[in-house]
């Protein structure tokens, strides 16, 4: 575990959690509320947690709030066109600058994620099915107090072929009722910051409920978080004193 406060930013696209009933049944207050307290609760004092949604003024996501967060989550489905190019070069600096980000479910398709990727990110899915999550790195941090094995009764299947570079580190794969698996839970880095995607987390079903879910995603917070990360300036070397690129 890191030290310091962490400032976290939970951010959710809030789209069917205003206008699908059987969302709003299973989270009143939205995904990125429930995903917020769970955070909090995990982290307690360790952590200081805000939310942020894309109807807001620049999606929540403004220079004053990314300029006050170490831990950016993200969860988008319905309306990943609607995120401003803008506010997605804004947050691409931030985290190759050393903030931390964990993307959530169908957040693989988010401009943020295929950015970060330089890939298609497309998977295979369908609905209505149920997954098993397995520790495949019992000794990574995300994994610590994460069953070998755990269950979600309801849930979307996404399943390989998952378009994305090789993962740096695996912690986490999934089977499904059809027999199809999938790289559920990857760790990355770019520049200097670190990407956890955790795959867990349709809409529709109360997956943001479950406790292995939430200590996961605490867990992913808690290592995307650096707080002893150097900052860096890159240059040109057109004026270098040594003068290897003035010929």
């Amino acid at each position: 575990m890191q030290s310091g406060i962490m400032r976290v930013t939970v951010w959710g696209e809030n789209e069917h959690d205003r206008t699908n009933e059987k969302v709003k049944a299973i989270y009143p207050d939205g995904m990125h509320s429930t995903i917020a307290a769970s955070i909090r609760g995990h982290l307690t004092d360790r952590v200081e947690v805000r939310t942020a949604t894309l109807e807001q003024p620049e999606h929540g996501l403004t220079e004053e709030v990314l300029d006050n967060t170490d831990v950016l989550t993200w969860w988008g489905h319905m309306a990943h066109h609607k995120v401003d190019d803008a506010i997605v070069a804004r947050v691409h600096k931030r985290v190759l600058a050393g903030m931390g980000l964990v993307v959530l479910h169908s957040g693989h398709l988010s401009k943020i994620f295929i950015k970060l990727m330089g890939t298609s990110c497309s998977l295979r899915w369908r609905d209505d099915d149920s997954e098993t999550v397995f520790t495949v790195n019992p000794g990574h941090p995300i994994a610590r107090g994460v069953p070998a094995a755990f269950r979600i009764p309801e849930q979307e299947m996404y399943g390989e072929y998952f378009d994305i570079p090789q993962p740096d580190e695996l912690v986490f794969i999934s089977s499904f009722k059809g027999g199809e698996v999938f790289r559920s839970g990857c760790c990355f880095t770019r520049g200097q910051g670190r990407i956890f995607y955790f795959s867990p987390g349709h809409e529709t079903y109360p997956v943001y409920h479950q406790s292995e879910v939430q200590r996961v995603i605490a867990n992913a917070v808690e290592w995307v978080y650096q707080p002893e990360k150097q900052s860096y300036v890159t240059t040109s070397c057109i004026n270098s004193p040594l003068g290897w690129m003035n010929s």
